[in-house]
């Protein structure tokens, strides 16, 4: 990853290189938007409870795993230092859904909530499901959303192979949808297709460490090439994919 990292940081461009209105909006408004948010301020708090709690979870992984931690056996402090997104991705994707507005979310991976809880406060309106396969970690989550009085959010435990479909079948549209549920090849692609038959014009879909292995590597050039995502934003991070069927299809790789 660290030459990937680099090669990265060779190509990033800032507002300055940008010649698409929209994507030059989304880079100016949203993307390098420095406002803090008072809702930030309960879920850093939040994190900091998380990083210090000695409890023991019993992990169930329906998907890659972690790449340094396998053990069945986890403490909550130790799932929140390898699986929390860093507060600017997080805060990065409460800014998405606020700029546009976006109501109906899905989360593909809750892990213990707190990603998912940036994406249920920044629009009172919102719909969200969150999927994940392990109970024990769900039911964590659930304990952190009722401390943020997250009223809002669907926990769905289970399996994603299965839960998903069953869940999309009774979803008219999707607004946005964040990929972080099993980091191989085939299973982000075919999420990415089942979400899609349901994606509009305006939908965002952001896709998790798009560079952690070479299957997750391969999964965001076949994204980007897919003929249905018109802009493709390549953060090292994450990847973004919109569908704005006028806009003529682009990829960028921006400073994050």
């Amino acid at each position: 990853m660290i030459l990937d990292y680099i090669k990265y940081l060779l190509k990033a461009k800032d507002e300055h290189s940008l010649h698409s209105p929209f994507v030059f909006e989304f880079y100016t408004k949203v993307l390098k938007n420095k406002s803090y948010y008072t809702e930030y301020d309960v879920i850093e708090t939040l994190r900091k409870q998380l990083l210090n709690d000695k409890r023991i979870v019993n992990i169930t992984d329906f998907g890659a795993g972690a790449k340094t931690n396998k053990s069945v056996q986890r403490t909550v402090e130790d799932i929140a230092k390898k699986s929390l997104k860093k507060p600017s991705l997080a805060q990065l994707f409460f800014r998405i859904i606020k700029f546009y507005q976006y109501k109906n979310i899905l989360d593909l991976g809750t892990s213990l909530g707190l990603t998912t809880a940036y994406l249920g406060k920044a629009n009172n309106e919102i719909t969200l499901k969150s999927f994940e396969g392990c109970a024990e970690t769900a039911k964590i989550a659930q304990e952190n959303f009722n401390k943020l009085a997250l009223k809002n959010i669907e926990i769905v435990v289970g399996n994603i192979d299965e839960t998903l479909p069953e869940k999309l079948q009774k979803t008219e549209e999707l607004d946005f949808v964040f990929f972080d549920a099993n980091h191989r090849y085939e299973p982000t692609i075919r999420y990415f297709e089942l979400c899609l038959e349901k994606a509009h014009d305006e939908s965002c879909f952001i896709f998790d460490d798009i560079y952690w292995s070479e299957e997750m590597k391969q999964a965001w050039q076949t994204i980007q090439k897919h003929e249905s995502v018109s802009v493709s934003i390549d953060l090292f991070w994450v990847g973004i994919v919109f569908f704005r069927k006028k806009q003529p299809k682009q990829h960028f790789i921006l400073k994050f």
